[in-house]
């Protein structure tokens, strides 16, 4: 079974464009959304994934319209070659049914996963840099000084303070405060 995916961005498009070379692709049944590519949830695709069956053919006017990264686009492609289903693009002339297009699917996959190793290489090199630089990653310590972090560890140790007063005093959060005094307490003996 021919199976036709529309996509249309935004409510005030008109999807007689896609439906027309849809019709043209001898598709028998249609599954649309409108709304933009970026959202995660799209109920026509989701309804599409669970009615497609191995054999079935879906058609696309345009590779944009099933997904507007590559890596969702590879995923959502992969997915229907995992449940022997066809895809066909027709203004790329994607045909996954024939090798030019299965060789096109692959090279495609390819270069996503290209993609992700060089962002993931950069990454890494960006992280090396720095770190040789003398900066070092995650969330600024909220007490900077010592003598900040000195003066968390003598009100912990006064009766008198609360930690509520403690920490409303040094504006810090109660785990903050545990933290701190928790890595000054020396480490417990195993005797």
């Amino acid at each position: 079974m021919k199976i036709g995916y529309i996509r249309v961005s935004k409510q005030e498009q008109n999807e007689a464009l896609q439906r027309d070379a849809l019709k043209e692709a001898w598709c028998e049944k249609y599954f649309n959304d409108k709304m933009t590519g970026s959202t995660f949830e799209r109920k026509g695709l989701e309804e599409l994934l669970a009615f497609v069956r191995s054999g079935d053919t879906v058609i696309v006017w345009k590779l944009d319209r099933l997904g507007r990264s590559l890596k969702d686009l590879i995923e959502t492609l992969g997915l229907l070659k995992s449940r022997g289903v066809n895809f066909i693009s027709l203004t790329e002339s994607i045909d996954t049914t024939t090798p030019s297009g299965k060789l096109i699917f692959h090279l495609m996959g390819a270069l996503a996963e290209f993609e992700r190793d060089l962002i993931r290489e950069r990454t890494n090199a960006g992280l090396a840099a720095a770190r040789a630089r003398g900066r070092i990653g995650g969330r600024p310590k909220r007490l900077a000084t010592n003598g900040k972090v000195a003066l968390a560890r003598r009100l912990f140790t006064d009766p008198n303070q609360s930690i509520l007063e403690i920490c409303s005093t040094l504006e810090i959060s109660r785990s903050t405060l545990y933290r701190y005094v928790k890595e000054a307490a020396p480490p417990a003996s195993d005797s």
